[in-house]
């Protein structure tokens, strides 16, 4: 009787390889890091199908893919098949990508229970990782630094194809290309239980066909013009999977995940508000990232963050523990001629801030608040912006309340004479006898700075009300 062969495989570097600078004879970076985040989605889903469809396997054999990953199951006398063409997709994988990406993968025999199954799969993965070079090798040697013009035109050519593409192939001569419309293997690319799902929705532009780039998608958007980045990831998502006692729950919880970003955040993208505004870069097993108009993107990410609690206490409420129950956002603006990749990176970083401050947080302007907060944060937007609009206040009053949170705070409200953003507060917002007014002045200065006059508590919610109204104001 054959032995079941358990092989998850993983691609590592990708944060490097689509961060990484493009020759200015070379297509637009935006172009070049869309398809390079496309490429690794639709190649983690691609690859196993076609291990199993070129060693003549039953499709039921894969258990979950994409996310720049998978795990799928194999007779052990295939293996060495397999491990062929997983080689030969790792030599394609690194020259594409100027020997950034790494193909790596790992495989146990499903003997024992899960909990046994699963710690020997990690080692075998851990060891793939972190397996040193052979004597003789030429591992030291100099390698290409980044792929060829060619290569790039190709990734950005990807972008531009995916989102009418219907047919997603593979050919054993390139294993690791795929190639859109053509290939020895083709699945459809969709909905279905044969079909790839991959997000690929790109806002179009306004005129004309092609799509949109940042700047126009920034011209869309309401108050200053602006573009940026938002990226998300669950937390403790890798706990999780982890607690999990059978094999069957833990590819039924990794597709669940799966299924639900690529389900929500196609239905989102495809509302009124967000097709000509956003584009999707990724969706993986528990993450994503999006770029477009700046005002488009907060409110992308907090639809996403309620769904997500409705998807955790629909789905998760039985699960003990609080891993993978909630999700942690952050959205970096760009600044004056900042390009796709460089806001890319600093989105990565805001994140890794958000995730370093707790669980279910999000990092905006500069602060990581948690999203309980939000709804609170959004209501002193509106103060702010009621004060401005209706009562004839200065917008200068953002400017002077967003140095309160600077570095080096103006003298008329130093830290150690905490009275004085009081009094400061009072001076902006000078003396009027309408009772509303009053209240919203009261209300304002109890959430940025406190109620007591010698202790002051600089709230983050405050420092992101105050951006939040200003760059709204500002047209």
């Amino acid at each position: 009787m054959s032995v079941q062969i358990f092989l998850q495989g993983k691609f590592t570097g990708v944060e490097g390889f689509v961060t990484a600078g493009v020759s200015p004879e070379s297509e637009p970076a935006e172009s070049v890091l869309t398809g390079r985040c496309r490429w690794i989605s639709l190649l983690s889903d691609v690859l196993p199908r076609a291990i199993l469809a070129e060693l003549g396997l039953a499709k039921i054999l894969l258990g979950w893919s994409g996310g720049g990953g998978f795990f799928l199951v194999v007779p052990e006398e295939n293996l060495a098949a397999a491990e062929e063409i997983l080689k030969a997709a790792a030599a394609e994988a690194a020259a594409k990508s100027g020997n950034r990406v790494r193909l790596v993968w790992g495989w146990t025999e499903n003997l024992g229970d899960w909990i046994t199954v699963r710690k020997r799969l990690t080692e075998s993965l851990f060891m793939a990782l972190n397996t040193a070079a052979a004597p003789g090798s030429d591992f030291f040697e100099p390698h290409a630094a980044a792929e060829s013009n060619e290569d790039a035109a190709a990734f950005a050519e990807l972008a531009a194809a995916l989102p009418d593409a219907k047919i997603a192939g593979w050919d054993p001569a390139a294993p690791a290309t795929v190639a859109l419309g053509a290939g020895k293997h083709q699945w459809p690319i969709g909905q279905g239980d044969d079909a790839i799902s991959v997000m690929r929705h790109t806002a179009p532009k306004a005129e004309g066909p092609g799509s949109a780039t940042a700047s126009e998608m920034a011209a869309q958007a309401e108050g200053r013009h602006g573009w940026g980045v938002l990226r998300a990831d669950v937390d403790g998502f890798a706990a999780r999977l982890r607690r999990v006692q059978s094999v069957e729950d833990y590819v039924q919880i990794s597709l669940l995940y799966r299924q639900f970003f690529a389900g929500e955040l196609e239905l989102l993208c495809a509302m009124r508000g967000y097709w000509q505004r956003v584009t999707v870069l990724y969706s993986g097993g528990d993450d994503f990232a999006v770029y477009g108009a700046w005002d488009a993107l907060l409110e992308l990410g907090r639809e996403m963050q309620r769904l997500f609690q409705r998807f955790a206490e629909a789905n998760l409420h039985e699960l003990p523990g609080p891993e993978g129950k909630t999700i942690s956002m952050a959205l970096e603006l760009a600044g004056e001629e900042e390009t796709l990749p460089a806001v890319y990176e600093r989105a990565g970083k805001g994140l890794e801030a958000a995730k370093t401050a707790g669980h279910d947080c999000v990092r905006l302007f500069g602060a990581a608040i948690e999203w309980r907060q939000m709804q609170h944060t959004g209501q002193l937007k509106d103060i702010l912006l009621r004060m401005v609009r209706e009562f004839g206040c200065s917008p200068q009053i953002l400017s002077e309340l967003g140095g309160f949170y600077r570095d080096k705070p103006v003298e008329s409200a130093r830290p150690d004479r905490p009275w004085r953003y009081h009094r400061r507060l009072g001076l902006m917002l000078g003396e009027h006898k309408d009772r509303e007014l009053l209240r919203l002045q009261k209300a304002l200065i109890t959430d940025i700075v406190g109620k007591s006059p010698t202790h002051v508590k600089l709230r983050p919610v405050g420092r992101v009300a105050v951006e939040w109204a200003w760059r709204l104001l500002e047209a």
